[in-house]
């Protein structure tokens, strides 16, 4: 789906006298490949989608990228020469100075000299980045942390992605494998994480371990309310526990509870470590919004470092899905 702004609006738009330039954000997800044209003032034109199909080769996948990309130029009455550069935001780890995606977990992409294989197609530069990192710098810029030089966004969904931003730039380590917050342990010896660790952030604040909470309070409480909202084990979301404590539920009061200290526990130690200006959150859990924000501040406020100081502000994400996108267009800045 797409959506094309008027031509007057794009190709005759001036500042200063002269024509605005643009950039491409790509935001590769494991379900689809979003694109959109973001304008030198950091506004979302348009965007679309097609699906990434990621069980095909990695060419093929680069190949609807790089269609995909030409296409908003093309639909747009603009050229080449309109669009400064292509950014890419991808799962996994990047080496951004070269231009590689050197391992990504859910798609095909090992070691993949993304720059190279862009060169078959068009001659625009191209830069890339972890796709939470990118999703952290659009918010930097043109969401939630906008005027703030360093922010820390957290991504609550199926697992815990996070984005560092010090002095308005990503910061992702020497070898770019930084800033993989959801991998902190914060239990020792305690649940299995993915990654090959126990007790990570991760199996505790993401979307996942939430439902694995809400299923087993379910099931050592048959008479808990939580069963009218969600009658099979299978229909729980990360919704249903937050639901429940809204309607009164004692059962989901607890499971709330019990998320919201593993939350905040990361929170906590995100500020001791980096003091940012902010700290947003971002994906299906902070859906909730202010509501999640304000159960939240309580514990962070008992156990943060530095009480006498301006303190670090927790702020739902605004741009939503668009924060990879314009977050990837901006890596070429």
């Amino acid at each position: 789906m797409f959506f094309i702004a008027p031509y007057d609006t794009i190709k005759k738009t001036e500042q200063g006298g002269n024509a605005l330039k643009y950039t491409i954000g790509i935001d590769l997800g494991g379900t689809n490949i979003a694109a959109g044209l973001v304008s030198e003032d950091r506004k979302l034109i348009c965007k679309k989608s097609v699906p990434t199909q990621g069980k095909r080769p990695a060419e093929e996948i680069l190949r609807d990228m790089a269609d995909v990309a030409l296409s908003l130029i093309r639909e747009n009455g603009l050229d080449g020469k309109d669009v400064t550069a292509i950014g890419i935001g991808c799962p996994g780890l990047v080496d951004s100075k070269n231009g590689v995606i050197v391992f990504t977990p859910n798609l095909p992409f090992r070691n993949t000299d993304v720059r190279k294989a862009f060169r078959e197609y068009t001659e625009i530069p191209v830069y890339c980045g972890n796709d939470a990192d990118s999703a952290a710098l659009g918010e930097a810029y043109a969401g939630a942390a906008a005027g703030c030089d360093s922010a820390v966004m957290i991504t609550l969904g199926t697992g815990v992605g996070g984005g560092i931003i010090i002095n308005k730039h990503i910061y992702s380590g020497f070898n770019g494998a930084g800033g993989e917050l959801g991998h902190m342990v914060i239990v020792k010896d305690g649940e299995p994480c993915n990654c090959g660790r126990r007790g990570c952030w991760e199996t505790y604040s993401s979307a996942t371990g939430l439902i694995r909470m809400t299923k087993t309070a379910m099931q050592a409480h048959p008479e808990s309310g939580l069963w009218k909202l969600a009658p099979s084990l299978s229909e729980v979301s990360g919704r249903t526990a937050f639901d429940g404590l809204r309607a009164g539920d004692p059962t989901a009061k607890e499971v709330v509870d019990e998320y919201v200290s593993y939350l905040a526990t990361g929170l906590t130690n995100i500020i001791n470590i980096f003091q940012p200006e902010v700290i947003l959150l971002g994906g299906g859990v902070a859906k909730e919004g202010q509501f999640l924000c304000d159960l939240l501040m309580p514990q962070i406020n008992r156990e943060r470092y530095g009480r006498d100081v301006p303190q670090t502000q927790i702020r739902p994400a605004t741009l939503g899905n668009d924060a990879g996108i314009i977050g990837a267009a901006m890596l070429g800045y």
